[in-house]
Formats: structure tokens, sequence, C-alpha cells
């Protein structure tokens, strides 16, 4: 949970954000409200486009939210009933939700130190059943992808990305989204590339999942008057569209902030006893958060929240120990590394409005708690 958000040091502040482009969005809301074309349209095919080069790949389907993108990608590589898609359950609850929805099995494996994925425990996990692989890109940092690849393709296997925390990471100069057979991005206020409410995007190289997945987000009509299959409304609307394609110039400079703050908080944190994941040299992790793991996290927190300091926890139960995961099987030290990490993890403020001193006043804060805890 969130502390406060009435912080000296806020967390997160979109606020700051929105008074720094106000005038530009204010032309370009008046712009897209004046053209009376709200749903698809040349702001959609712009985002879609824009996304495919950001992206690496053909295809960019713009959806209503990184949620759907999941949902429909493993529609349309026909994931279903008695099917199994192995993920981890350290992950925000919309990745196994998906997996749920299309009626197939999630199978949860632990994760690395790093928060991601253990790729030994995928290869333990596969059973006939398998029909796919969902890594979870958590924090912004690509998970070790080319054993999973290498899994996959031994036994032919889909592989979805979660990708909604890491647009414009790479993994051995691959990009978020095109290495796997989909992948599928979240544009939630939150993230990196932001719209001013839900939004998302599948992106692919596969012509026929493309075609099925925008049939799929438009009721499964082929035309006007032809209905191929019985589908969904998970459109972008033009307005979100025009937003992402402003900020898809905003982008670099984004990315660049919070690595650079990140890369400050490295230089001023106790790593002795503040654990932070190392980057490894074939990485370029975007920093969605900034995640450290250390003992007393709750009290920490308290700590930081008495300096006014907003920090946050993802995710403090992972969701094999979630009421809605029962009649799942799993309990309570199944995976012992992301239950351990629960109790562990708190993320720091990372955006790109922090001030230097900012940054040194959390850092300094989080010593003084932990050398003396």
């Amino acid at each position: 949970m969130s502390t406060p958000a009435k912080m000296r040091i806020p967390y997160v502040d979109i606020a700051a954000q929105f008074a720094e482009q106000r005038g530009e969005l204010m032309t370009l809301i008046e712009r897209v409200l004046s053209s009376g074309q709200y749903i698809d349209g040349e702001f959609v095919q712009q985002a879609e486009a824009g996304m495919a080069a950001l992206c690496g790949v053909k295809h960019a389907v713009a959806l209503n939210s990184g949620t759907d993108a999941l949902f429909l990608g493993m529609k349309a590589l026909g994931i279903g009933p008695g099917d199994e898609v192995i993920t981890p359950p350290n992950s925000f609850v919309a990745s196994t939700a998906a997996i749920v929805h299309v009626d197939a099995r999630p199978v949860f494996v632990d994760v690395l130190p790093d928060q991601n994925i253990d790729p030994d425990q995928i290869a333990k996990a596969i059973t006939p059943r398998t029909k796919a692989i969902m890594p979870v890109h958590l924090t912004g940092r690509i998970a070790d992808m080319q054993p999973i690849l290498d899994l996959a393709q031994r036994h032919s296997l889909f592989v979805i990305e979660d990708a909604a925390q890491s647009i414009g990471s790479t993994y051995d100069g691959r990009l978020a989204g095109s290495i796997g057979h989909v992948g599928c991005f979240s544009t939630h206020p939150l993230k990196n590339l932001n719209t001013c409410g839900d939004g998302g995007f599948l992106t692919t190289n596969d012509d026929a999942v493309a075609a099925a997945v925008r049939q799929l987000r438009n009721h499964g009509m082929a035309d006007r008057n032809t209905v191929t299959q019985f589908g969904y409304v998970s459109r972008m609307d033009a307005l979100q569209a025009a937003i992402v394609n402003y900020r898809f110039g905003k982008l670099g400079e984004t990315i660049r902030a919070r690595r650079e703050n990140a890369a400050r908080y490295r230089a001023l944190l106790d790593a002795e006893l503040v654990f932070m994941p190392p980057d490894r040299q074939i990485e370029f992790n975007t920093y969605h958060t900034f995640v450290v793991q250390v003992d007393r996290r709750d009290a920490l927190q308290r700590h930081l929240a008495g300096h006014s300091i907003g920090t946050a926890i993802h995710y403090p139960v992972p969701i094999h120990l979630q009421p809605a995961a029962a009649a799942l099987g799993y309990k309570a030290g199944d995976f012992p590394v992301t239950e351990r990490q629960a109790q562990r993890i708190l993320t720091l403020p990372v955006h790109p409005s922090l001030r230097l001193e900012q940054i040194e006043e959390v850092a300094e804060r989080v010593n003084a708690f932990v050398r003396n805890a």
C-alpha cells in the first residue's frame, strides 16, 4: 500500500508532468475534440505506427488497457480451456487474471533475486498441457529471455511478454515487446509512456495475430455489417492515442531522467544493507520503478512517511496467496524467494520531477534507518 499522497517528496507526481505539458496538451485535446473523430481514425493509426516503430515490430494494435493486450493476445494465439501458462506470482494481478479469463490455468514459478522469473524453475514446471510462458518484465528490467526462448522453442510454446513496465527497455540489443510472440504494454498514467487514463498496446510480428486482435477488439467485426466471431470492446480512444503520440517525443527524456535518478540512488545508498538488483551488461533498464530490498521494510516505510517521503510496495501479497487464487491450490512456502521479497521490497520515488537534493535526502533517510536497525 502506498503512503499518503500529500508528501513533501511524493512517490509519483503526475500533476507536475501535466503542469509542464499543459499548454501543448490542452491544444491537442481541443484538436481531437473539434475533429469529431473519437474512435479509431488518424490519431489511433498514428499511435499504432509510432508504437510499432518504437518497439521494432511489424504491428502494434492500440487497446484500452495492458490487461486486454494480455487477454486478447492469448485469445489470438488460441490459448484456452485445458491449457497452462507459466508465469511468476509476484506481478500485478492483471497478468494472472488474463490467463484465468481465457479459461487457462496459471502455473506459478519462483523468481530470481532481481524479481524476474527464474528460467530454471520454468523448465521444471513444463507439462504436456503447457501452452505458453508469460515472463513479466518487472520494474523496467527485461527478464532473462534467452533461456526462456530456448525452452519455448524446445517445447513448441508461445512466449507472451508482459512488458507493461518496460517500454523502451532492451535485452541483448532486443527491445521489449519484440522478443516473444506478442508483447503487451500498458499506458496507464503511472507508466513511463503514459496516457491520461487507461490504454494499452499489443505488439507482434505475426500478421495473423495482429489481424485477430484488431477484430477481437471491435466486437469481432470484419466490417460494419459482418461479425465473424463474438468479440469485445477494447479500443483505445482518439484522445488517449493523441496523448500517446505527443508523449512518444517525451519518452527518451523520461527514461534518461529515471535512469539518472536510479544511478544516483545506487551511488548514495548503503549497498551492504540495501539490496539493489544490479543491471547486467546486456540489459538497458528503464526504471519504471526503483525497488530496493531491506530488512524491517514496514518500519522503514513508516520512518520515511514520518519525514514526508512517499513510497510504495509492489506487491505486498503475492498472487498465489490472494483470496482469488485459492482454487489454484497454492500455499505459503511454495515460492520462498517471492515470499521473502514480498516482506522486503520497497519502491522509492524515481520519477523525472525529482530534484537532486530530494534523492539525496531519501538516500540519507534510508541509510540512517538501516544502519541504526
